[in-house]
Parts: structure tokens; sequence; C-alpha cells
């Protein structure tokens, strides 16, 4: 079962949770996840397309009330 951490980058502007996700993504096992939040909704096309060039896997796109929840998975 893989590892979950979530990151709350709620209130940060683009770059920002872009930013947050990649520094979390370093510190997780492949084949755990990082779930990052994010108020910016830029961070709904930004966040899937940096994923897709570096070859993670997005898990999940989610819109809650006020943020995003973007699940990604560590793929190397």
């Amino acid at each position: 079962m893989p590892e979950r951490k979530t990151v709350d980058a709620r209130g940060a502007f683009c770059p920002g949770p872009l930013m947050e996700l990649i520094a979390a993504i370093k510190l997780v096992e492949v084949g755990d996840e990082v779930e990052i939040l994010s108020s910016d909704k830029g961070s709904a096309k930004d966040i899937p397309d940096w994923v897709a060039k570096v070859k993670h896997e997005v898990v999940a796109v989610e819109e809650r009330d006020d943020h995003w929840s973007i699940v990604v998975k560590r793929m190397k």
C-alpha cells in the first residue's frame, strides 16, 4: 500500500504549489503519493502538465469547495 504525504499549498500562487510538489516528491519513495492542496486554479492544469513531462502519474484531480486536491504518484 503506497504512503501518501499531503502538502497544503492553499494561499500560495503559481508557481508556489508546483514548487512545493517538486520538493515533496523528492522526499517520498517510488510508488508513494503526494497530495497537493492548492487554491490556485492554475495548478489544476500546471501540475498535471509537469507530472506528464517528468513521467510521474496523476492519480486524481478533484475540485473541492475552495481549492483543488491533486494526487501524484512518484514513478521513478
